[in-house]
């Protein structure tokens, strides 16, 4: 499996949640590939088409990391699964309001999670909190655009900034993916000191452990 991350503090929790699960560490390969939804669908295709060339390719791409939680939804410090990775901000805005691309015509901005991937990884988080996770290019920061988001996302729980990216590169590889976040801060005005990292870094750590064990 390739477990893929933002930065490497996040792709450090990971990998002590794989050590502690006690599997053998050549069966997962954890790779922080860069910020934001273009670079970790660059990071990730790269790292595909790599281990197919050398005729060991990924039987799955798991996109992990901290996120931001929707209030009433995921609280800090929650683990969340993705049912649905969807970029939020990718479309075009209107004067009734904001088009997602699939209205465009242009493709979609919304991908399912591997149904089999995602039942493994329900089973062995059972506290674990379901739901479609947002890749946004630009964080929320504002309590109006987390009112906007939730009204238009109904069923989001978080929003990150690379879940799309590596569910693109994923998909276009053929190979099953996933997405798995622990909840660092509530969605809305940015403030720095209601961020909980440690907390989040070590639920990380937990939920890894418990999927790869």
């Amino acid at each position: 499996m390739l477990i893929v991350t933002a930065v490497e503090a996040e792709a450090a929790a990971v990998r002590a949640g794989v050590q502690a699960s006690g599997v053998h560490p050549d069966t997962v390969v954890v790779a922080p590939v860069g910020v934001g939804p273009a670079a970790a669908a660059a990071g990730t295709a790269r790292l595909l088409t790599l281990a197919e060339a050398a005729g060991t390719p990924y039987r799955a791409v798991l996109s992990a990391g901290i996120a931001g939680g929707f209030p009433g939804r995921a609280v800090v410090g929650a683990t969340v699964l993705g049912a649905r990775t969807i970029a939020a901000d990718l479309g075009a805005e209107a004067p009734d309001g904001f088009l997602p691309v699939d209205q465009l015509g242009f493709g979609s901005n919304l991908l399912e999670a591997d149904p089999a991937l995602r039942k493994t990884l329900t089973a062995a988080l059972p506290a674990a909190i379901v739901g479609d996770i947002l890749t946004l290019a630009t964080v929320t920061g504002t309590a109006q655009t987390a009112d906007i988001l939730q009204t238009r996302h109904p069923r989001a729980v978080a929003e990150a900034m690379e879940g799309y990216g590596v569910a693109c590169a994923a998909q276009l590889a053929g190979v099953p993916f996933a997405e798995i976040r622990t909840i660092s801060n509530p969605i809305g005005p940015r403030d720095r000191a209601a961020w909980r990292l440690p907390e989040a870094f070590s639920a990380l750590t937990e939920a890894v452990a418990a999927a790869c064990g």
